[in-house]
């Protein structure tokens, strides 16, 4: 039912006054025409029962119910919103006067001045003294407050009926008696508003009684209106009661201007709830997307800091194939994740600025800041991981090639060595003639020389072990204990050479003939047969080269051992050529020789067999060399083909960062031109992806040929790579600044020109043309504006357009500022105010009412989040609309 309780704030008495000396009509000294005070008992009885009905009572007989004045009272109470003096309780006559005198007094209170009326009347039951008081009470709670285009009261109401029946046919509203008599006025105002409760076209002027039948019976049952009049006291009188029909149709008035109230409320309340869920709704996305992210973080970051070796290159350079595909084909999508994260996250916040609520701040560990630093970190451990896999590559080629020189060397050796314990520890030369000594003499002589020469690969081998140890190389024990029985075996031979010489030394003196002729042989002989083995070792050796100028450096060095060449084979022809004479000394002399020279096992056989095998080594040794030249000259053409597309690229990404930050700062045309530029912009940038995956390729190319420096550029993958990600960061950025621009303009109102001029303030004091404010520009800025700023203002500004206490401003942050200043949003009292007009004035409103009044999502969401009210006069599934409205606009609003 309508509330009457707004009327209690006005008291214009004057107005009031005025108006009830015009109505004041009523003749006191006349009987009212019998049809007429039918008529009136009726509907002021129904009328009031429509307001008692809110205490749970009602009146059934309008001059007796209230007599004792206790019922009138009640009924003041009702509709005035207030609290009248305490009554008497007592039944004697006096406290039935005092009980009146207290209403009457009340009613005078609000400006109206009674005429002729006295307690002693009602209180006998006088039935014109006693209608007359219900239609003063009428005039001035139902009537006297109508206002229709600066008409009040009954010409108000009477206008508001001409405004709302004017389009309908055989409806001329012109009075409150006769004009209503066929029911059809009282038809017109029930279609104008609900048209879906009236079938008007079907109705006929010339039935009057079913018409008005009709009007009121879809009155009381949809608009809780109840029936105050039968169609036949209407149709039956040649002139209506004019009260009769004022007092109804003012109900009609207040039902439908209270539900226009309570449209415009749940519109309201529609609205801010509508924001309310969309904001959730992007909060509760931001934080699925900002977990997944950090979860994608977290489990790749343990396989980017996995440092366990392989014992191989092929191995290394399969985890080097997976860190590849990781780059290309798992990490892009994580980029476009992460930007689209901070997109989300500012338009968030711009919305929640545009509509008045706090800023979101996402759970523990999900700021953008959390994500950029775990983001950084993940960046830092990609960088060492792949420096890690490279320098692991390089590692375990050097110890492959270290393994196997070392087992070559050490094969060579223990060759070398084998039966030399035995030769030096037998005693052959106790039983030997002076000859015999003495050749055994000169043979530990030129042993000793051999000895001397084995040394440096002794040593050699050592070094070797010792690097392999030192590099950490997978099979080092086994290196190691080979090299120990080496160390061992050499210590033994030098101890027992020392022996043997000292043996054979005492037994020279007894000895005195010699072969010279097989000593020279035997002395020249060893030099130059390990001179032929280094050589021959030399040109087997592997050799691993990362450059032009180093395999141009051992073809050099090749170059130089097949220059001495020619001086070696006068050597080994020299050496030859003192056997011979051997032979032709013992021919000459007729001297049988054993066969073997003394002080040798190296036959002049075995030197031009080594001198053989040597000489087939050079051209094998050549070709090598000359594969590895072309292999270097191709891998510095794959250097030039890769520095020459990174130093394009390198160039392009460097100018459309610069352009880019040129084009922020300028941002000339309208936002939606600005938008569609850098869209169309995007675009362009995106269409040269095809150049970073050429890119990609030559990179590919080098990293499977091995290479890891090129000095023809100072890029690196690396480097473009971060290069490309940060420029479409910052263009996507760009992008969405405008548009979070384009919200605010839209949301508050802002002129283009404003924009330009909140654009040119903000360029002009941005000195460092960064696209931020240092605080001390800022407040230039303001100042400039004709603001005069205090600390302890500009601090609170400060925390506005700066939140987290960076120290800087952006423009966004500015414009925000600007268009919060100058224009208004909702506030958390104009929804408590649209509530209280839902719950008909009660500090409380039920499930029912906003089920009733609001779409069915949106009552879901306010009952499903609605307190339980605990105040006073509280009801069953009563539940709280206030503390639920300031929720909505966060503490500050409270």
């Amino acid at each position: 039912m309508v509330d009457y309780h707004a009327a209690n704030n006005q008291s214009s008495t004057g107005g009031v006054q005025t108006y009830m000396e015009q109505e004041n009509d009523w003749d006191r000294d006349l009987l009212l025409d019998p049809a007429w005070e039918r008529q009136q008992r009726k509907t002021f009885t129904a009328w009031c029962n429509s307001h008692l009905r809110k205490s749970g009572t009602q009146i059934e007989n309008i001059e007796e119910d209230f007599r004792d004045g206790l019922k009138l009272m009640l009924l003041l109470e009702v509709i005035a919103g207030e609290r009248l003096p305490k009554p008497e309780r007592g039944k004697m006559r006096v406290h039935k006067i005092n009980n009146v005198n207290k209403a009457l007094d009340f009613i005078a209170s609000k400006g109206v001045k009674l005429v002729s009326i006295g307690a002693e009347e009602i209180v006998d039951g006088n039935a014109k003294m006693t209608l007359g008081m219900i239609w003063t009470i009428i005039l001035r709670f139902a009537i006297q407050d109508i206002s229709v285009e600066e008409t009040s009261a009954k010409e108000g109401l009477l206008l508001w009926c001409q405004r709302k029946t004017a389009p309908y046919k055989n409806v001329n509203v012109q009075n409150f008696h006769i004009s209503w008599k066929d029911g059809l006025a009282f038809n017109a105002l029930i279609h104008r508003h609900r048209p879906d409760l009236i079938d008007y076209d079907s109705l006929r002027k010339d039935d009057p009684v079913t018409n008005l039948n009709n009007a009121f019976e879809v009155a009381e049952k949809h608009l809780d209106i109840p029936k105050m009049l039968d169609a036949d006291d209407i149709v039956g009188t040649l002139r209506p009661d004019e009260k009769a029909i004022m007092t109804y149709v003012s109900c009609f008035y207040h039902a439908f201007s209270g539900a226009q109230k309570a449209e415009t409320a749940a519109n309201r309340i529609c609205k801010v709830l509508a924001v309310n869920q969309e904001n959730e709704q992007m909060m509760e996305d931001y934080e699925k997307l900002a977990s997944e992210l950090l979860e994608w973080i977290r489990r790749t970051i343990p396989w980017l800091e996995n440092r366990t070796q392989e014992k191989t290159v092929n191995d290394m350079q399969a985890k080097q194939e997976d860190f590849r595909d990781y780059r290309c084909v798992h990490k892009p999508p994580k980029v476009q994740e992460k930007c689209q994260l901070e997109i989300s996250f500012n338009t968030l916040q711009t919305k929640l600025r545009l509509s008045n609520r706090p800023a979101f701040m996402p759970s523990e560990g999900r700021m953008v800041s959390d994500i950029n630093g775990a983001w950084h970190t993940l960046e830092g451990a990609e960088k060492g991981y792949e420096e890690w896999i490279l320098s692991e590559i390089r590692r375990l080629e050097r110890l492959e090639h270290l393994a196997e020189k070392f087992h070559q060397k050490a094969a060579i050796h223990e060759s070398w060595t084998d039966g030399k314990e035995a030769m030096l520890t037998q005693k052959d030369y106790e039983t030997s003639t002076l000859s015999e000594v003495k050749a055994l003499l000169r043979k530990h002589e030129a042993f000793e020389s051999d000895l001397a020469a084995h040394q440096d690969r002794v040593e050699q081998i050592a070094a070797i072990a010792q690097e392999l140890n030192e590099l950490d190389y997978y099979d080092s024990a086994s290196v190691n204990a080979r090299c120990q029985k080496i160390c061992d075996q050499w210590d033994v031979l030098g101890t027992l050479t020392h022996n043997r010489k000292d043996s054979l030394e005492r037994t020279e003196k007894q000895l005195e003939s010699i072969d010279e002729l097989y000593l020279e042989y035997a002395k020249r002989a060893a030099p130059f047969n390990n001179w032929m083995e280094g050589a021959m070792e030399d040109l087997q050796d592997m050799f691993i080269v990362h450059n032009i100028e180093e395999i141009q450096g051992l073809i050099t060095a090749h170059e130089q051992f097949k220059s001495t060449l020619a001086e070696a084979n006068k050597e080994r022809e020299a050496i030859q050529s003192i056997q011979s004479e051997v032979q032709k000394i013992a021919q000459s002399n007729g001297i049988k020789l054993s066969g073997a020279n003394p002080y040798t096992t190296i036959t002049p056989a075995s030197i031009d067999s080594k001198w053989k095998k040597a000489m087939d080594m050079v051209p094998l040794r050549d070709n090598a060399l000359q594969d590895e030249l072309n292999k270097q000259n191709s891998n510095d053409t794959l250097r030039a083909k890769f520095a020459t597309q990174a130093n394009t690229v390198g160039a392009y990404i460097q100018a459309k960062m610069e352009e880019i930050g040129r084009i922020s700062i300028e941002m000339n045309g309208t936002l939606e031109d600005q938008l569609t530029h850098l869209k169309e912009y995007q675009q362009t940038i995106m269409s040269y992806m095809p150049e970073i995956n050429t890119l990609e390729g030559y990179h590919q190319h080098i990293q499977e040929a091995l290479i890891f420096d090129n000095q023809y550029t100072s890029y690196t993958m690396e480097h473009l790579r971060v290069g490309w990600e940060q420029l479409l960061t910052t263009i996507a950025r760009t992008i969405n600044e405008v548009e979070n621009q384009i919200l605010t303009r839209d949301a508050k109102g802002i002129s283009q020109e404003q924009l330009y001029e909140y654009r040119a303030s903000f360029n002009h004091f941005d000195k460092k043309r960064s696209g931020q404010m240092v605080s001390e520009d800022f407040r230039a800025l303001l100042i400039s504006t004709g603001n005069s700023l205090g600390d302890s203002e500009f601090a609170r500004i400060m925390g506005i357009v700066d939140p987290n206490g960076s120290g800087a401003v952006t423009f966004q942050a500015f414009i925000d500022f600007m268009s919060r200043e100058t224009t208004d949003t909702d506030t958390a009292d104009q929804v408590i105010a649209s509530f209280k007009i839902l719950a008909a004035d009660k500090p409380f409103i039920t499930a029912e009412e906003l089920r009733r009044e609001l779409p069915p999502d949106q009552a879901e969401y306010c009952i499903a989040r609605m307190a339980p009210y605990t105040g006073p006069n509280a009801t069953p599934g009563a539940l709280d609309y206030m503390s639920f409205s300031t929720a909505l606009y966060g503490e500050s609003d409270l």
